[in-house]
């Protein structure tokens, strides 16, 4: 019986590995956030050219006019677009590819990729 009594929760040692682990992954989420966010607000963008008939958007050139638009007002600055989306034009609908991964540095040489690829069809107005 005294065994059960000398029990009294967890040590300062493990206190301390537990809130390092969870100041690991709170900062490794707090790195990446940004970034899903600005992907969630280009998706976004790129659909809303379906539903916003007063942009008139008829060529691939409009297409990346009203998106880099949608990027300023969205402050997303790191991207080029060029390289991260490929648009052509079938069937009367844009079949939009946006392809890019962004990376931020966690500790010395390693670094926190997050890959982005999805693809769009966006009928014309």
């Amino acid at each position: 019986m005294s065994f059960a009594k000398s029990q009294k929760g967890a040590s300062v040692l493990g206190i301390m590995v537990v809130l390092a682990l969870v100041a690991f992954f709170l900062s490794a989420g707090l790195k990446m956030m940004p970034h899903y966010l600005d992907n969630n607000a280009l998706s976004g963008i790129i659909k809303k050219i379906e539903s916003d008939k007063a942009a008139d958007v008829r060529t691939i050139a409009d297409f990346y006019t009203y998106v880099k638009k949608g990027m300023t007002i969205n402050a997303i600055r790191d991207l080029d677009l060029e390289k991260a989306l490929e648009v052509k034009i079938e069937n009367n609908e844009f079949r939009a590819h946006l392809k890019y991964e962004k990376r931020e540095p966690l500790i010395q040489n390693l670094d926190l990729v997050a890959r982005f690829d999805k693809e769009f069809r966006v009928r014309m107005p």
